[in-house]
This record gives C-alpha cells, sequence and structure tokens, in this order.
C-alpha cells in the first residue's frame, strides 16, 4: 500500500493492490510495461543525482578515509564498524551548509535513496496488482495443472485444444474462430499466473551494466556511507513520528518509510557491495553502542543517592529516546534484510 505525505491537505490519499488490479481490467496488462518503463526513466534521473553526488570531492575524500580507517582498525574495532565515526560524519556534512528548510546534503542523499526505493515498491506493486488480476481472471478454469496435464500430446499427436475439438463438427466459421481466441485467452492467463515477470531482476541487469563500468569508479565506496545514511534516517523517523504523535496536523509527520531500506538493498545489489557492507557489521556495532549508552545512564541514576525531580526527568526522557532509537534500528535492520530477498541472485 502507498500512502500519500501528509500536507496541508485534510485528506491523504492511498493506493493498493486492488486499485492496481481494477486498473489493469479497465485498462489492459499494456499499462504494467508502460509502468515499468516510466519508472525505469524515472531511476536513471535519480542514478544521474546520486552519480553526482558521491563524485563531490568533499563526500568521496571523506569515504575513501574511512574505507581506509576500517580496514586498518579492523582487529582494534573488533570488526564492527565505528558508530561515532559515522555519527561524526553526519555533522561533518551538516556544517557543510543547510537549506531554507535546515536540510543538510546527507538529508537530500537520504531523501534521494528513499524515492528510489518508492519507485521499486511501486513496481512490486504494479507485479502484485497484476498477479491478483490473472488469479481472479483464471478463476474461471478449475486447475491450472490440469490444463497443461490435458494439453500435453494427445494419442492422436494432436494438442487438446478446443480449437481441434470443434474441427469436424460442422460448426460454423464464428465457433471455430472463438474457441481458437478461447485457447489464446487460457493459454496467455496460465502462463502469466504460472511465470510473470521478475522486473526487479531487469531493473538490476540493466542498472548493473550502466554503474560498474570505470567510469562510475567513484561509486565503489557506496557501502561505507551506509551506515552514517542509517543514523540519518533514524533521526529523521523519530523526528517525523514525534510530530504524529503531538495530535496536531502537521506537515512532514509519518509512521514509516520503507522506500529507505528498499533502496539501499537495491543499491547494494546493484554495485554488488552487499558482501562489504556485511563485512561492516555495522547493527551488531549500534546495537553495542546503543546497549553501553543504557548501562550509562542506568549507572548514573542508581549512582545518585538524592536526585532532583528535574534530574530524573532529563535521565527518564534520555532513556525513552534511548529505547526509541533502539526500535527504530531494529525496524530498519529488519527491513532491510527483508529487502534484500527481492535482490538475490
Amino acid at each position: 500500500v502507498f500512502v500519500e505525505s501528509p500536507a496541508d491537505n485534510k485528506y491523504i490519499s492511498t493506493i493498493g493492490i486492488q486499485q492496481i488490479a481494477s486498473s489493469i481490467r479497465t485498462h489492459g496488462m499494456g499499462i504494467m510495461n508502460t509502468t515499468v518503463n516510466y519508472t525505469y526513466q524515472f531511476l536513471a534521473r535519480k542514478f544521474a543525482v546520486f552519480s553526482q553526488f558521491l563524485f563531490d570531492d568533499h563526500i568521496k575524500s571523506r569515504l575513501v578515509k574511512d574505507v581506509r580507517y576500517f580496514r586498518e582498525n579492523r582487529d582494534a574495532l573488533g570488526s564492527r564498524y565505528s558508530y561515532d565515526r559515522a555519527l561524526n560524519f553526519n555533522a561533518e556534512i551538516r556544517r557543510l551548509g543547510v537549506d531554507s528548510e535546515n536540510k543538510s546534503y546527507l538529508d537530500k542523499f537520504r531523501q534521494l535513496v528513499t524515492e528510489i526505493g518508492n519507485a521499486l515498491g511501486f513496481v512490486r506493486l504494479i507485479r502484485a496488482g497484476g498477479l491478483h488480476y490473472v488469479s481472479k481472471a483464471v478463476d474461471f478454469i478449475p486447475d491450472l495443472q490440469a490444463v497443461d496435464a490435458e494439453r500435453a500430446d494427445g494419442g492422436d499427436g494432436k494438442m487438446n485444444l478446443f480449437s481441434n475439438a470443434v474441427e469436424g463438427e460442422g460448426l460454423s466459421s464464428e465457433t471455430t474462430e472463438a474457441a481458437a481466441n478461447l485457447d489464446s485467452a487460457i493459454s496467455d492467463l496460465t502462463h502469466k499466473f504460472a511465470e510473470g515477470t521478475d522486473f526487479f531482476k531487469l531493473l538490476v541487469d540493466v542498472f548493473s551494466q550502466q554503474l560498474c563500468g570505470t567510469e562510475q569508479s567513484h561509486l565503489r565506496n557506496f557501502f561505507i556511507i551506509v551506515p552514517p545514511l542509517t543514523i540519518n534516517f533514524v533521526e529523521h523517523m523519530l523526528t517525523v513520528k514525534d510530530k504524529l504523535l503531538k495530535g496536531k496536523r502537521q506537515v512532514g509527520g509519518a509512521f514509516c518509510d520503507d522506500g529507505f531500506s528498499l533502496g539501499i538493498a537495491f543499491i547494494l545489489r546493484v554495485l554488488g557491495q552487499k558482501e562489504q557492507f556485511d563485512s561492516l557489521h555495522w547493527f551488531e556495532a549500534v546495537n553495542v553502542k546503543l546497549k553501553d549508552d543504557g548501562l550509562n545512564l542506568d549507572q548514573e541514576r542508581n549512582q545518585k543517592s538524592r536526585i532532583s525531580d528535574e534530574q530524573l526527568q532529563t535521565l527518564q526522557l534520555a532513556l525513552s529516546r534511548l529505547r526509541a532509537r533502539q526500535v527504530e534500528n531494529d525496524l530498519v535492520y529488519f527491513t532491510l534484510r527483508g529487502a534484500s530477498v527481492f535482490f538475490k541472485s
């Protein structure tokens, strides 16, 4: 289901599998290929901006430094990428400047990755809607496997088709043509229902050829920017959920933004950097960092025999914020793992 970003409107729009299936039933299966073509053009424009961002000297030099730092200090870090270093990356990018909405360059890059993921999610929705439409259409065929079996070569060496069945019966040409049309429709439905089209694989193959050449060598360190991006995304989600919980209708409030994880999974697959990112053990490093911070807050609270209400409230607020951050990091981890399933070789 796609949910419109909240704005000044009183209502928000949604679109799901049922709406896509209804559109396919009205306009035909051809809209699926048209939609995927438009999505490809959209992704091509987004990847042009993506490449331009990573080609920037400030970004490129910092990524090279981080890769070198991790390789040289892998043993000392326990093969886990430093959380503090990723946090510092966010702060350093923010110092380069922000726009009128107080968004840094990394905020905009995170939004770009999310838009790529949302486009892929829409392709997935189109495919699911197509399969839903076909599944409803084949309700009138009792058993698809039986149809395939019965249409195997018969004893007379002919396919068991309706058009063959009407031959020699002295029926009109219109009846013979209708039987041939029925054979074609059943064959088309059974094949589409059984196979479907893996649009994700097509997009991965196309963009892998375009982005893995020598001219795009500046993209080879993308995996090292994923940790700072996840920190940026978690802070973003905490902010938008907080806006949603305030009760008043505010622009920017949201309860989820799954396009980010899907975009990260797709880009890592296209660039062939999934294993390199896994070698960072990033989410393990996040869990260790947040656990240590939680223990420090508990220890600070227990060490103070006399604590004012204001100090107690401050500690409780910090613990609550820490738990919320842990939940958001877990959600990013699980959605990223789930999204990676779509792009397995």
